[in-house]
């Protein structure tokens, strides 16, 4: 595997962190310096006669303020806050480094799309589900996937028992994708998967679909996860050894790139790296340290940085802080295009655009009084609709509970037309640019993941940081710390450690019982009993023959395996078979 993922010593990045360091230090061209030195003398005025004296006899309600990720805040913020910057850094929305958004209009010309995660029980329920909310205005389908299918198991499998359906649509053959999507135009929607270790199956799977129907592949839209270095990292959800599967992301790279020019084939996801106790910080650095990742593994296959890196997309959290959550989206852009220009040599624009999926917070929602979701959920949503997401995913208030209801489901949908249609924060790009406190901590921001990606290179690389466990550490210490922080009041949850009250019965919830199950099974065994068995094994040997050859491209014969009926199940066995399982280091 390549430097970035296996080994450390790039001079890139403590060179950065000390241009940083320095430029932070001094003084930029947005403000002149007499208006600079008033600005200290009112400062230090005001503690003096206002807020000292006003705290000594009011007080204060905590003893230090902090953003989620542990920042320390001042009371208020000026502009000699942000002294070190020109407005040329700010720049404008459109304009490299694309701090203030991708595109020139923004929401101004086309609203985010409103892209709701769905799928359970058996394929027919999922088609009824996604047909359920294209009707209510949905532009976007985004597919979640049970247990059994996200580690690569068919239906039938011992390990998929109770499972089948549960948290997501099962998928056990080409024939259950065929049926999910049963119907709809997949030439005029764009669909996203939330799946990893199995990605270029199901990648495969929804191109079969869609030749099956007509469509070409070169027409398809949409965006498969297959952050393969995200799941060792957070999520967990792995079938094969870190090389393994990074071999075969690096071969759908390659194959899409030639013949799906439209497909995202990786989501870069800081998703689960917060929903596993990440901070702000951390989320941003991991994930753009993943990202890197990629464009190594890229050049690695012998690709041109400018021919696959647009096709490369985010996918980030949302969660209570506002003004954090902001900043981060913010730095985040600024981040990728910086990097990409100065390290890579990245020439065409496109390349240099952070495109980014946003969801709310799983990991803020409470089973004790669930209608609050409802509350931060949207304002999770304001924060990344301020923070300029091209795709947006709004939880539902259930979620805590079980798989979301239709009604919970239509609520948050709701919830992003209301901001869309009722706020008026769709006619100014970027309203928060130019705050004294939105730029400062979006700077700081910055500045911390530039020193993570540093450490992340002295740890040896990516793939030696996530393999010694270094990462997972980093977001274990950090789970605890924020831990304490609520079980010490220190942090204040509505209906868990504040303003609690005895409940009434627990809300409706979606039940999943074991028909799914049972009709899972039945029909995988009539696509066993039906396909053309020869075939299946033929395709199978060439798969496996691929795989024991580092150069080839396993994705072609990956794709008659899935058009010859193979299953789920039967294709990833064939990787179990050649490269082994994995298990991640001790944390302790």
């Amino acid at each position: 595997m390549s430097s970035m993922l296996n080994s450390g010593g790039d001079a890139y990045w403590p060179k950065k962190v000390r241009s940083i360091a320095t430029k932070r230090k001094g003084r930029g061209k947005q403000f002149n310096e007499a208006a600079m030195k008033d600005i200290q003398k009112g400062v230090q005025q005001w503690q003096k006669q206002v807020l000292g004296p006003w705290i000594d006899k009011s007080g204060e309600s905590r003893k230090d303020f902090q953003t989620a990720s542990g920042i320390p805040l001042n009371p208020s913020y000026t502009p000699e806050d942000i002294a070190d910057q020109s407005y040329p850094e700010l720049s404008f929305p459109g304009v490299y480094p694309y701090t203030r958004g991708v595109y020139p209009s923004m929401y101004r010309g086309r609203l985010w799309t409103m892209r709701m995660f769905s799928g359970f029980g058996a394929p027919e329920d999922t088609n009824k589900r996604l047909k359920l909310l294209l009707a209510h205005g949905e532009t976007g389908l985004s597919i979640a996937f049970d247990m059994p299918t996200l580690y690569g198991y068919d239906a039938d499998h011992e390990k998929a028992h109770g499972e089948v359906g549960r948290c997501g649509v099962n998928v056990s053959s080409l024939r259950d994708m065929e049926v999910v999507f049963r119907g709809i135009p997949l030439d005029k929607v764009s669909t996203s998967m939330t799946i990893n270790a199995p990605a270029a199956v199901l990648t495969c799977m929804y191109a079969a679909v869609a030749r099956k129907t007509g469509v070409a592949p070169t027409a398809l839209k949409g965006t498969v996860q297959a952050d393969m270095l995200k799941e060792y990292i957070a999520q967990k959800e792995w079938a094969y050894p870190p090389e393994a599967h990074l071999r075969i992301v690096r071969d759908m790279m390659v194959y899409c790139t030639k013949n799906m020019p439209q497909w995202n084939y990786v989501s870069i996801s800081g998703y689960h790296i917060r929903e596993a106790g990440s901070s702000a910080t951390q989320e941003l650095a991991f994930t753009l340290a993943d990202g890197f990742g990629y464009i190594e593994l890229g050049l690695e296959a012998g690709l041109k940085v400018d021919d696959f890196a647009p096709r490369l997309s985010f996918f980030f959290n949302s969660t209570m802080d506002f003004f954090e959550e902001i900043a981060k989206f913010r730095a985040a852009r600024r981040i990728w295009a910086t990097v990409l220009r100065e390290k890579y040599g990245v020439k065409n624009p496109r390349s240099l655009l952070m495109r980014f999926h946003t969801q709310t917070s799983g990991a803020s929602l409470t089973w004790q009084q669930p209608y609050n979701n409802i509350v931060r959920t949207a304002i999770e949503a304001l924060a990344a609709v301020i923070g300029g997401t091209q795709s947006l995913h709004t939880n539902s208030f259930d979620e805590a509970w079980a798989l979301p209801t239709e009604k919970a489901v239509q609520v948050a949908l709701r919830t992003q037309q209301i901001i869309a249609e009722e706020t008026g924060v769709t006619s100014v790009i970027d309203p928060l640019g130019g705050s004294y406190y939105v730029e400062w901590l979006t700077e700081q921001l910055e500045e911390e993941a530039y020193r993570y990606f540093d450490k992340i290179d002295s740890a040896g690389g990516l793939l030696k940081a996530i393999k010694s466990g270094y990462l997972q550490r980093e977001i274990a210490e950090n789970s605890y710390r924020l831990s304490k922080r609520a079980e010490n009041g220190l942090d204040g949850v509505v209906g868990v450690n504040k303003y609690t009250a005895k409940e009434d019965a627990p809300i409706d919830t979606l039940k999943i019982d074991f028909k799914a199950q049972k009709k899972q099974i039945e029909r995988l065994r009539r696509v066993r009993s039906e396909r053309d068995s020869g075939k299946v094994r033929l395709h199978l040997d060439k798969l496996r023959k691929a795989y024991e050859k580092p150069d080839a491209n396993a994705i072609y014969p990956m794709m008659d395996a899935v058009m010859s009926y193979a299953s789920l199940g039967e294709i990833m066995d064939v990787g179990r078979e050649i490269f082994g399982g994995w298990k991640e280091p001790l944390l302790i």
